[in-house]
């Protein structure tokens, strides 16, 4: 797979060293209401170009059609979800994911364990509103932390019982983290967009157990 993407004016040159920033001191925090909460680090992965390219081309992407209603549709957006005894597909992804357990496992109380990759290839590909409430998040306070590589596409969120809701432009390398009861009180989406924008990965860490 090939895709054309405007490397960023403010990356390092292309290169396969892949880096992390700091966090500590780093992270802004957002408080929601009832317990919800969503830490932001823009830039947070550096020298990402080259990762990207590398996971487009080597991530074994896949379609999904699934049930609506009365017909099956295809799903606008391509996966890959890496189990915690799968290898992930770049080094980059490692250290990342080992980077945010040291951060955020003295406050979450266990490290992430699973990968999930979205490829939005363009703005027609989406994700609708929804939680990620399979398996222990339905009950239980959680974190998942996102990753976005190439063109800004907004993540948005709601409250589940109704009020305004928030967005937030995830950028090339930018990190997102929702946690404490977000998933059980919030609700969150990437928007399809009629704006002119490019492609873009989400890399999505979290515990074991929590889908």
């Amino acid at each position: 797979m090939t895709v054309d993407f405007q490397t960023s004016l403010f990356d390092e040159p292309a290169t396969d060293r892949v880096s992390v920033g700091a966090l500590a001191g780093a992270v802004q925090r957002h408080p929601l209401d009832r317990g919800a909460w969503v830490d932001v680090r823009p830039g947070w992965l550096r020298g990402a170009d080259e990762l990207f390219a590398r996971l487009v081309r080597d991530v074994p992407w896949y379609a999904e059609r699934r049930q609506m209603y009365d017909r099956v549709v295809d799903v606008p957006r391509l996966l890959c979800f890496y189990g915690e005894d799968d290898p992930l597909p770049d080094p980059a992804l490692v250290e990342a994911r080992e980077t945010l357990s040291r951060h955020y496992s003295p406050e979450l109380g266990e490290p992430f364990r699973t990968s999930g990759l979205c490829y939005y290839r363009d703005g027609r590909d989406s994700v609708a509103w929804h939680g990620d409430t399979i398996g222990r998040s339905r009950t239980e306070d959680t974190m998942v932390a996102i990753v976005s590589l190439g063109d800004t596409r907004r993540l948005s969120l709601r409250p589940r019982l109704g009020g305004a809701s928030i967005s937030f432009a995830m950028g090339h390398g930018d990190l997102l983290v929702m946690g404490g009861s977000c998933q059980r009180t919030w609700e969150h989406a990437v928007l399809k967009t009629s704006q002119g924008v490019g492609p873009r990965i989400s890399i999505q860490y979290r515990p074991r157990g929590v889908r």
